[in-house]
């Protein structure tokens, strides 16, 4: 017979040194680096608004609506049960939430709303949404962005742009004319070209009225549930006109649906709470921007303001990550020890911080170059090579950043409870989305030929920080032998892009952080202070106490 134990009341353990989940704290006024950056790009006066919304996104309830929206991704419904094509996505609530959250405080709208430092504070919004959750930011920054190519056409914009200002978030699929407030999408690229557009293959036929009917097909649809897209095709069948711009609306003025059919949903990597699409074109209905024939033109500005929207996806990212990563560790204890006061923790930590101040430095005097550009053609100049630069240098550094953070939690980090099996699955996205690393270097490299004086404008930014660090000053006189115009080669382009934007981080950090951020980073990035290829490898000692008390998240808890 097998004995019996009548106690009832044993427990197998209790549960302590866990870390509580990281919520309900302001992500705003607990990233000092967020704060000085806003204040600092000339945004200051927004700071009410961004605390107020830093605070909402950083609820419990806003990341449980991240999770919710990727355990129950969108589903195509292409037909209705009577069999009529209707080419619907349907989404989990917690994603109308979470988009209507970002709609409806301006993350869209702001920047075209304020005279003073709407980008930089759009870019400050953005930065918080797409912490708790980045797939709805592919929906807002192509709207925020298709203001610029929609005022290419007068009529279009007036009609198309109040509703994009409203800060309206409205997800019903119906006429535009019915609806308060819009999101718009964008198609370009197809199966045979990617990136190649000019190999794209869609073509445009004239109906009257300046109106055309599209026929073709795009790979990429991202967030096709939008009320209208801009995309790319030829009007005439040899291709000599070149490509133009339309916008593409998904229902067409008299009440129709528009010929546009999605044909399936992309099964991606991340993103995944987000629907992105293969479409086709059967002869849909759409408005040209700008002049017949000079579509890229147009499109480029829209593309612009997409790509600051990667550079600082990529660094929104880098700070959850690590802001998670700093938090668990001041929780949990081992060896007798939080691990936070280990000192090879620390050592990870400060390094993981660097990545991460360069990242909003960066960005933010990107963003406060598109606030003054309109105006000021030095600010014109910088926005034109630093975006670029911007875009591939920080998008390069964000895997092994969140990678390393996720490694902070050890296994706890892997597991789907936390955010950061997520966060690592989008973290390579904002690489790839318009134009990936090669791409985007070769862009750099033709806006030095064309406007050289771009390049003078962008090293005398980096100057401002000379004599500040002896590493530095030395990486600079490099970085000006190698741009001799016989050592510039298409070879040449990933090391300079990273050497631009290296220069750029380091001298933005030893103008305006404490020296324990710049000096470090400078003699981490372009001297001899890192002593192995992995965070926290250094060969000489660092101020660790500085840089992880001003990247703490924990200010929140007090």
């Amino acid at each position: 017979m097998i004995p019996v134990n009548p106690r009832t009341d044993l427990k197998t353990h209790d549960v302590f040194n866990q870390a509580p989940p990281m919520a309900d704290i302001n992500l705003f006024e607990t990233d000092t680096c967020l704060v000085e950056a806003i204040e600092r790009e000339g945004a200051g006066q927004h700071r009410h608004a961004l605390s107020a919304f830093g605070k909402r996104v950083g609820t419990a309830e806003v990341y449980e609506w991240g999770f919710e929206a990727n355990r129950n991704a969108p589903q195509l419904k292409t037909f209705d049960r009577t069999g009529q094509r209707i080419d619907e996505v349907t989404f989990h609530p917690a994603y109308h939430n979470l988009l209507g959250l970002g709609i409806s405080h301006g993350v869209s709208s702001f920047a075209w709303l304020t005279k003073r430092g709407g980008h930089v504070a759009h870019t400050a919004l953005h930065y918080l949404l797409g912490q708790v959750e980045s797939s709805v930011n592919c929906p807002i920054t192509m709207t925020y962005a298709a203001v610029p190519a929609l005022r290419a056409n007068p009529k279009l914009s007036a009609f198309w742009e109040p509703k994009i200002l409203a800060s309206t978030y409205d997800p019903a699929s119906r006429p535009a004319n019915e609806k308060a407030g819009v999101t718009i999408g964008m198609a370009m690229t197809e199966k045979q070209g990617g990136s190649d557009v000019r190999s794209n293959t869609t073509k445009a036929v004239p109906i009257g009225d300046g109106l055309y009917e599209l026929t073709g097909h795009k790979w990429f649809c991202s967030a096709p549930m939008c009320d209208a897209f801009l995309t790319l095709a030829y009007t005439d069948e040899d291709r000599q006109t070149g490509l133009t711009c339309f916008l593409v609306p998904r229902w067409r003025p008299d009440g129709t649906r528009n010929q546009v059919h999605i044909m399936r949903l992309k099964d991606k990597l991340g993103d995944r709470a987000n629907a992105s699409s293969e479409i086709e074109y059967h002869g849909a209905l759409a408005w040209p921007l700008g002049e017949i024939g000079r579509g890229i033109p147009t499109i480029i500005e829209m593309v612009q303001h997409t790509r600051l929207d990667c550079t600082n996806g990529a660094g929104l990212l880098m700070r959850q990550a690590v802001a998670q990563a700093l938090w668990h560790v001041s929780h949990r204890s081992a060896f007798q020890r939080k691990l936070i006061d280990q000192p090879l923790m620390r050592q990870v930590l400060a390094d993981l911080l660097l990545e991460v101040e360069a990242a909003t430095a960066l960005t933010f005097r990107i963003a406060r170059s598109f606030d003054e550009k309109g105006t000021d053609e030095t600010a014109r100049l910088f926005a034109r090579i630093a975006t670029p630069i911007g875009k591939y240098c920080v998008n390069k550094r964000v895997v092994p950043v969140v990678f390393e953070a996720m490694e902070c939690l050890g296994g706890a980090g892997f597991v789907e409870e936390s955010i950061l099996p997520r966060i690592y699955r989008q973290s390579p996205l904002n690489s790839i989305w318009e134009g990936s690393g090669n791409v985007i270097c070769l862009d750099v490299l033709r806006a030095m030929a064309r406007s050289p004086d771009a390049v003078e404008v962008v090293l005398a930014e980096i100057a401002q920080a000379k004599g500040a660090s002896a590493p530095f000053d030395r990486a600079l006189d490099d970085l000006k032998e190698r741009l001799r115009p016989e050592a510039i080669t298409e070879q040449s382009a990933r090391h300079l892009t990273e050497r631009f934007g290296l220069l750029l981080q380091a001298s933005l950090l030893l103008r305006h952080t404490p020296a324990a951020i710049g000096e470090t980073f400078a003699e981490t990035r372009l001297g001899e202070g890192r002593g192995g290829a992995s965070f926290g490898a250094f060969s000489k000692a660092v101020d660790a106490d500085v840089i992880i008390e001003r990247g703490s998240p924990l200010k929140a808890a007090a």
